[in-house]
């Protein structure tokens, strides 16, 4: 079994049963996305938000929310989109987005392993990859 960063431990193709929403509980803090599990060569992501991100887009990926708990609107220059608990949204590549949560919301991301949560952008908001929980 390889040990991962953080509190867990992990295998590729594992065969157990892992709770999104018990293991975004256990993260300190907002904007601190961890890994959950890898498919293939995508990581499920799970995370505490509250408060603005910022601009930012992902050149080679899509970015697939999936809202855990909570409310999330993710704005786009030509409009938004709002996410309730249970519900899936999309953001295709390329497009600058920008997530908020009004009260803190927990989610799960799926995307390729390696994407940098601030896109093309590098600032304080920036967390290191293959953190896992």
């Amino acid at each position: 079994m390889q040990t991962h960063a953080g509190t867990a431990e992990a295998t590729r193709g594992q065969r157990a049963a892992i709770d999104p929403l018990k293991k975004a509980r256990l993260i300190d803090g907002f904007w601190q996305q961890r890994v959950i599990a890898e498919m293939n060569d995508y990581q499920f992501k799970v995370a505490r938000l509250e408060g603005e991100f910022l601009w930012h887009a992902h050149a080679d990926t899509d970015e697939t929310f999936i809202v855990l708990e909570g409310e999330l609107r993710i704005d786009f220059r030509d409009g938004e989109m709002v996410l309730r608990a249970g519900e899936m949204g999309i953001v295709p590549k390329g497009v600058e987005h920008k997530p908020h949560a009004a009260r803190e919301v927990k989610i799960m991301l799926i995307e390729p392993r390696g994407v940098v949560n601030t896109g093309d952008s590098r600032n304080e908001r920036t967390v290191p990859n293959d953190l896992w929980i």
